[in-house]
């Protein structure tokens, strides 16, 4: 099992470690070699699996310690490029180690070591900031038979139990932030005795990114941002609006297109109109409840039927005016498809507390509530669907404190980034990175047609991790696989 140059004399530290109580100032951070893996690896495949133990609040002089984890998978290549790539996914709240069962496709490991490591507070960091009476909270809301009227208070309520649950289990609500999960990134690149290496981000992720080129440059050689949210945009403030355009965009795509325009006249203007009126005059859905068999009625409006263009991958894109123009012909049948899957169980809220965490403390201090309040309201497409992750109630409630300024500020540097955008993406749509390029001096931008969110992450066509490898190995050009080429314009599916 080959360290390469990572693992330095912490490695004598590898003993289990509790949760206890430290100065911050005596703290050295350590990385502990565990025989237990999260997840079952593709055979051949030769890593190795860690836990890193870092202070839960650096500015606390008796801060805990917390655990995340750690995967480090060794090249394919047998003299491989000595800087390797760290990688961890979005969310927030969302696990980065499922990512390590499938180490067999990922290009990067042809040239240069791969390491993973889980964002603190995500499923498989010790602690776990899980909030199951927050998915409880979504799957009572969605049931046909809810009042809306107390949709608040449900979700007031789940917010409390889960913050004393947690607060109970002595965690710091606090230390959960993106600046934190940076500074455990760069404390990994101590420990290990890194001394180049390559940051691979996707969604949320690209804000840790932002921050470390910021606060940690010194070691960082080129930065793959995969759907960037910029630190300076205020998400919720836009959300709505976006979500619109970019549908918008699609269906005048459709329409300029010969056999899409023919197969589904004016798509963009009957399906807007569509959502206006169901807003007016809610459209009834009945379906079977698979779990006593019984008939339950939706009742369904614009905000709710946008979600035939929100939910679509990228992989099912291409269907999305045929799915619609069903719908306008009356055909319900996909509608109910995505009915039925609200009567399964409520999830376990894996990572909830850390979204809230991070939300409250950097998304939510910075919204204007009189852009929300209109975003709300500005479309009448899709009245009253709420442009915010988390309410300004839940937020009070969650009480975590503000960060500073600078974190709503553009990151400024001159790191090569290569920055990746799907051209639908209606959550971290192309303008965002377009954005971006006028603060990152050797910033260079790829657009994927016809694709959406994490380009890098679409299986079914990798030319996205194609595109980011060419630029690990080459990060002062922008990269131009073979594969660029391949790609075909959009056909749209039509059944003719």
């Amino acid at each position: 099992m080959r360290l390469g140059i990572y693992l330095s004399t912490f490695l004598l530290f590898i003993s289990s470690f509790s949760l206890k109580q430290k100065k911050a100032s005596d703290f050295t951070p350590t990385f502990t070699i565990s025989e237990n893996p999260t997840h079952k690896i593709p055979k051949g495949q030769i890593y190795t699996f860690g836990y890193l133990e870092v202070l839960e609040n650096r500015k606390s002089p008796s801060s805990k310690t917390i655990k995340v984890p750690v995967y480090i998978f060794k090249s394919r290549n047998p003299n491989p490029k000595k800087d390797p790539i760290i990688y961890t996914v979005g969310g927030p709240g969302s696990s980065t180690m499922p990512s390590a069962q499938y180490m067999n496709s990922y290009q990067y490991l042809d040239d240069r070591d791969f390491i993973l490591i889980e964002q603190r507070g995500t499923y498989y960091a010790e602690p776990h900031l899980d909030c199951p009476e927050w998915s409880l909270a979504i799957y009572e809301s969605n049931q046909p038979n809810f009042d809306s009227r107390n949709k608040d208070e449900l979700f007031e309520n789940a917010a409390r139990a889960c913050k004393e649950k947690l607060e109970n289990r002595g965690i710091d609500l606090n230390a959960f932030t993106t600046n934190e999960i940076a500074a455990d990134i760069h404390d990994l690149v101590q420990v290990l005795g890194i001394e180049e290496y390559n940051l691979l981000t996707i969604s949320y992720s690209t804000k840790i990114a932002q921050v470390l080129m910021r606060d940690y440059p010194e070691k960082i050689r080129s930065v793959v941002m995969d759907s960037p949210l910029p630190l300076e945009v205020n998400y919720d403030e836009e959300s709505v609006g976006n979500l619109l355009q970019t549908a918008e965009k699609l269906l005048a795509d459709c329409e300029s297109e010969e056999n899409c325009n023919y197969a589904f006249p004016l798509i963009k203007r009957r399906f807007f109109d569509y959502l206006i009126e169901k807003t007016k005059n809610p459209l009834e859905v009945s379906v079977q409840n698979p779990k006593n068999g019984e008939r339950e009625t939706f009742y369904l409006k614009g905000k709710d039927l946008i979600s035939i263009f929100s939910s679509a991958s990228t992989e099912e894109v291409a269907r999305i005016p045929f799915e619609i123009n069903k719908l306008l012909d009356g055909d319900l049948s996909s509608v109910k498809e995505q009915l039925i899957s609200l009567f399964q169980e409520p999830g376990d809220g894996a990572g909830r507390g850390m979204r809230l965490s991070v939300w409250c403390a950097e998304e939510n201090p910075f919204n204007s509530s009189e852009v929300i309040e209109n975003e709300t309201y500005k479309y009448p497409e899709v009245t009253g669907l709420s442009p915010v992750v988390f309410k300004d109630e839940i937020c009070k409630i969650w009480s975590v404190k503000t960060v500073s300024e600078i974190e709503n500020e553009p990151v400024e540097s001159d790191i090569p980034v290569l920055l990746i955008s799907g051209e639908y993406d209606h959550e971290t749509p192309v303008k965002w990175a377009e954005s971006m390029t006028t603060h990152l001096s050797k910033s260079y931008h790829l657009i994927f047609k016809g694709w959406k969110h994490t380009p890098t992450t679409n299986w079914s066509n990798p030319c996205a991790m194609e595109a980011a490898s060419e630029f690990f190995n080459n990060p002062n050009r922008l990269p131009n696989p073979l594969c660029l080429n391949e790609l075909e314009n959009l056909e749209f599916y039509t059944d003719y």
